[in-house]
């Protein structure tokens, strides 16, 4: 791992964590430590979270799989030496 990544919680994401039931938070945290110990390339070669790059309205955004219902969606900025993980926003996936 070459660059250090941190993950930082937008206000709106703040704001919808605070409706998700307990398991689904305590697997946002874990990912979060994950990210930044490994490193997202570490995370990404992890298969439960199904990371996966978005489409349309959504481009240059990413998304994982907390639980089959729940969806995390991210983007990532570098800033010199520091890759920032920013999550956007947690929510109830719509099938």
């Amino acid at each position: 791992m070459d660059k250090n990544y941190e993950v930082i919680i937008t206000t709106i994401a703040e704001k919808q964590m605070r409706k998700l039931p307990r398991p689904i938070l305590e697997h946002l945290y874990y990912w979060a430590e994950s990210v930044e110990r490994l490193g997202m390339n570490g995370v990404r070669k992890l298969s439960g979270y199904h990371d996966e790059p978005l489409r349309g309205k959504r481009k240059g955004q990413r998304s994982i799989r907390l639980n089959k219902a729940y969806r995390l969606f991210y983007e990532e900025e570098i800033s010199g030496e520091i890759v920032i993980v920013a999550v956007l926003e947690v929510n109830k996936h719509e099938y």
